[in-house]
Formats: structure tokens, C-alpha cells, sequence
């Protein structure tokens, strides 16, 4: 199956388009999309939280996981989109093409990890935080599920990020929006029972999310393979080329091993909060399902200013990169500032959605209005984050996650637990995020003198009469 060969080069959006109005046209759909998801993972956890306590806490567990497999796939989508966005950038759009190819074939490599790690290791990862048997099997139950049968999520990932590295982020928000929408619709369902449907627990909370993750990534394909007009897909005769697999991770892997230090630190919380309660764990896991209604959309933000600021390093548009991370900057700290206040004056309603006990009530307050202190320089650093992943630097991306998470966060709160006990232990955050805010600084000084501010504004240019056209970038490898 192939689409029609690509046409000649053609002025892309992403190098002529005003950075404003691009960054937004762009971004809000992904944003759209992306805050569709975070209310699935809400919404998914309300009805779980009806099951009772111990099951909010076995999915709170698994959790890490679950980070686990998302940052395989995000990661890796990560680098196919901005190779393939550099390539589009230097008019390269066969090369594009064979991104888009190799990115298809990674995605069904790792679903065949998981699955192999996910059915034999389930029951020992939940027996190591505890020995309630309630706890441990519905968490095993919830994580064989949504591992086996995990290729929905890695095919939709790469799939959205080579729509979006092609700057269509409409079809890529329909996709994510119909998977969260269809796996919300179904939580109930097959959780408790409805319709005729057998009452399925946790069970169902697992079978509703590969549904709805398999239901996006059919709808991504097609949409990727019918509607995607700069690249050529060409499955027969496929083979795997590890020179531009090589290409991938170089960008990729500090992604991978960025996120997946998240996943580290998150065992490293649920180790020290398990210690005071499991209601702490539970706290600790509501809130980070609460965090990512507010995080998501600045996740969507960076996936659009990732292809725009890649795109327009591979034309050496120097103005259209630093203008692209302003305007991200700006919207972001917007954003994470409207996240401050909800956290500040309504704690207590954001709980009361999971059924909380007056114990858990206790904990949740203080530790949401401790966190959210520091939402709006968290913001900023992630889109500073994200602009050294556009323009190949993901080494320091990876440096300031690792920084903020393992050599601050982590130990700040072992040792906060032990000298203030639980209520000192959220402190933390604000401590990893303060490091992360100065370190993201420091590096995009550096970027900037090292490889932006030497940049001429080639590529697609626009000359006095107001109209475009299309100028060589100097210096464009074309290896």
C-alpha cells in the first residue's frame, strides 16, 4: 500500500508563516487533543477510585510502568519527528519519507518488548511495594492487559508525530481525541458492568484503554498514509535501516531515558511515601493525573514548537527559532499560571472527584498547594526543554531531567521525610523545579551562542515586495 509520489518541493507553513499565528494554528490542536487524553487519565482514575481505595493505589503503583512505555514511544516518536521535520526543512523529502518508514518499524519492535516484559513480570514488580493481595492482583491484572496488548499506543504515537512533523497537527488532535473519547465512553461500561456487559474492575478499566489506544492508531494510519502529501509510504520490500535508526535515537534516546528517569523517580516516591501510608501513595498518584490536566497541554505546545523550530534549524532561519521559543515561553507560563490558582484555591474539589477519605482530604490539600508553587517556572523549562530536542541536543534535555529528578527531588525528600515526616516531603518539588529553571537557563544561553545566534535567515525567505521564495540555506548537510 502506498500514497502518490511526492510533488516538487513547496513552501511549507512552518518556514513562511508568521511564528505567532503559526505557533498557535499549530499547537492548539495538539493541545485540544492532548488535554482530551489528560481527562481520560482523570476520568479513568475517578471511576477506578469507585472500586475503592486499594485499587486507586494499585494503579497508582503501576504507574511507573506505565511512564515506562510512554517514554519508549514518545521518545522515539520525538526523534522520528524531528529528523523528519530537518529533512523537510532541506527540501529532502525521500529522505523524509524513509524516517517515516523506520519510525513505523520501531513501534512494532517495542510493543513486542512490553508485551514479553509485561506478562512475565508483573506479579514481582507489584510484590515489591506490598504484600496486600488485593493491591498486587488487581495492579498484575492491570498491567498484563495494557502491555500485551500495547501496540496501539506506540503505533498511534509515531504515526501523530509524522502527521505533525509534516506541520498537520488537525488530523493527529482527531485521532487522540477519538481514542480518549472512546475509552472514557467505555470506562463505565466494562468496569461495572453496563449494558449487558459483565462487571469487569479493573479488568475493564485495562480492556477500555487498548480499545481506545488501537481505535487511534487505526484512525492515525489512515489518516498518515491518505493525507499526508510531502512523504510516500512504501511498505513492500521494506527493510530496516539502522543508519537512519541510528539518526533517530541519537535525538531520540535522551528522550527515552529523560522520560523514563520519571519513572525511576516516581518508584523512588511511592518507596518513600509507602513508608507514612498507602493513602500517601494514592495522594501521590491523584496527583500526578490532576498535574497532567495542566501539564498536557504544555507537552502539546513543545510537540508543536519542536517541528517548527526543527524545521526552520534545517533552513537556518535564526528569526524564526528564537521568535517560535518566545511566544512558546510566553503562552506556557500563561498556562501553568491559570494551574497555580486552580491548585491554590480549590484543592479540596480537585480530591473530591476520587472519592477522597477525610485522611486522604488531609494529605491531598497540602501537598497540591505545596507543588503547584512552582508551575510556571516548570513550564518554562519544559519548553526550553523541548527547543535542544528540535535542534539535536537532547543530551541536554536528558542533563536537566536527571538533574531535577534523581539528584534533587529524590533526595531532598528522603531527607525532608525523615526531618519533617510526610507534610516536609512535597517540599521537594519546589526544590527540583527551582535547579531545573536555573540549569534550563544556563544551557539555552549556551545553545544560543553556540549554534543559534551564528544562524543567517535562509531557507524560505521574504523579500521586499511581501511575496516568498525559496533561497539555498548555506551550509545544509545533505548526507
Amino acid at each position: 500500500m502506498q500514497n502518490s509520489t511526492p510533488k516538487q518541493p513547496r513552501l511549507n507553513k512552518m518556514g513562511v508563516k508568521p511564528v505567532g499565528s503559526l505557533l498557535f494554528s499549530m499547537g492548539l490542536p495538539i493541545m485540544i487533543s492532548m488535554m482530551v487524553q489528560a481527562l481520560y487519565n482523570v476520568v479513568d482514575s475517578i471511576f477506578i477510585a469507585r472500586i475503592g481505595e486499594e485499587a486507586l493505589t494499585a494503579i497508582s503503583l503501576a504507574f511507573p510502568l506505565q511512564i515506562l512505555m510512554i517514554s519508549m514511544g514518545v521518545g522515539t516518536s520525538i526523534g522520528v519527528n524531528a529528523l523528519l521535520s530537518r529533512r523537510l526543512g532541506q527540501q529532502r523529502h525521500e529522505a523524509a519519507s524513509a524516517v517515516a518508514m523506520q519510525g513505523l518499524f520501531l513501534a512494532v519492535v517495542i510493543w513486542i518488548l512490553f508485551a514479553l516484559l509485561g506478562s512475565i513480570l508483573s506479579i514481582f514488580f507489584f510484590q515489591l511495594f506490598t504484600d496486600n493481595p488485593a493491591i498486587v492482583s488487581m495492579g498484575q491484572i492491570y498491567l498484563i492487559i495494557t502491555t500485551t496488548l500495547s501496540l496501539g499506543i506506540f503505533g498511534q504515537f509515531v504515526c501523530e508525530r509524522i502527521m505533525q512533523g509534516t506541520g498537520d497537527t488537525i488530523h493527529p488532535m482527531i485521532t487522540q481525541a477519538s481514542g480518549a473519547i472512546i475509552n472514557i465512553i467505555l470506562d463505565p461500561i466494562m468496569i461495572f458492568g453496563l449494558f449487558g456487559f459483565p462487571r469487569m474492575g479493573m479488568a475493564g478499566a485495562a480492556v477500555a484503554t487498548v480499545i481506545g489506544q488501537m481505535s487511534a492508531m487505526g484512525m492515525a494510519l489512515f489518516f498518515m498514509i491518505h493525507k499526508t502529501h510531502d512523504l510516500s509510504f512504501k511498505f513492500k520490500g521494506f527493510r530496516p535501516d539502522f543508519s537512519i535508526i541510528k539518526e533517530i535515537y541519537r535525538v531520540g534516546l535522551p528522550s527515552i531515558i529523560m522520560q523514563s528517569i520519571g519513572s525511576v523517580m516516581t518508584i523512588g516516591m511511592n518507596t518513600i511515601l509507602i513508608t507514612f501510608s498507602a493513602t500517601a501513595v494514592a495522594v501521590f498518584g491523584v496527583y500526578f493525573r490532576l498535574q497532567s490536566f495542566i501539564f498536557m497541554p504544555i507537552f502539546g505546545l513543545a510537540t508543536a514548537m519542536i517541528s517548527i523550530v526543527a524545521y526552520n534549524y534545517g533552513a537556518r532561519n535564526r528569526h524564526r527559532i528564537t521568535g517560535t521559543i518566545r511566544f512558546a515561553v510566553l503562552i506556557s507560563a500563561s498556562i501553568m499560571t491559570m494551574g497555580l490558582l486552580i491548585f491554590q484555591l480549590v484543592p479540596q474539589v480537585l480530591l473530591g472527584m476520587f472519592d477522597a477519605s477525610p485522611d486522604m482530604m488531609q494529605i491531598g490539600m497540602k501537598a497540591l498547594r505545596i507543588i503547584s508553587l512552582m508551575f510556571p517556572l516548570a513550564g518554562v523549562a519544559i519548553i526550553l526543554s523541548s527547543s535542544f530536542q528540535a535542534m539535536g541536543r537532547g543530551s541536554y534535555s536528558l542533563l536537566l531531567s536527571i538533574t531535577r529528578q534523581l539528584v534533587f527531588l529524590l533526595p531532598a525528600a528522603y531527607l525532608l521525610s525523615i526531618i519533617g515526616g510526610l507534610d516536609t516531603v512535597w517540599y521537594a518539588f519546589l526544590v527540583s523545579e527551582a535547579s531545573s529553571i536555573v540549569m534550563s537557563l544556563v544551557l539555552y544561553h549556551r545553545i544560543y551562542h553556540n549554534k543559534i545566534k551564528h544562524l543567517e535567515p535562509d531557507g524560505v525567505i521574504q523579500t521586499p515586495d511581501g511575496s516568498t521564495e525559496m533561497k539555498l540555506a548555506k551550509g545544509i548537510s545533505r548526507e
